[in-house]
């Protein structure tokens, strides 16, 4: 899967909780205070189209309605990749970025161990 940028997820994320839009549906869903210009969306929903993660899936009058190729997991599970290849594929130094910015609570660490737990019940012994 291609790499998305910042804006290109915002995009693929209004996609995600609609279903399929327009571009203008897609640009009025997004926050009126950082909303890019209509062309901005117009040029971004098109270079997705591209890089195959969005596709035109009908016309109405003269507007062309996009649906998402790409889940929402798969671009979750790129940008994590990319975030362990930026700290030399190891979780720690992330994990303790998260710590010490307030964002990694006692609770989500919680349920990360409770999903390891599974994980590591569900391998087959080796």
């Amino acid at each position: 899967m291609a790499r998305l940028t910042r804006l290109e997820h915002v995009i693929m994320d209004a996609l995600w909780n609609h279903g399929s839009a327009s571009i203008r549906e897609i640009w009025e869903s997004l926050p009126a205070r950082k909303r890019p210009a209509y062309t901005t969306v117009q040029t971004m929903v098109n270079r997705l189209e591209a890089k195959k993660a969005v596709r035109r899936v009908k016309k109405v009058g003269n507007a062309f309605i996009f649906e998402a190729l790409v889940t929402r997991t798969a671009a979750q599970k790129q940008s994590v990749a990319d975030l362990l290849r930026l700290f030399g594929g190891r979780a720690q130094p992330i994990m303790a970025q998260l710590i010490d910015s307030g964002s990694l609570s006692l609770e989500d660490i919680r349920e990360a161990e409770q999903l390891l737990k599974t994980m590591s019940q569900a391998e087959p012994d080796k």
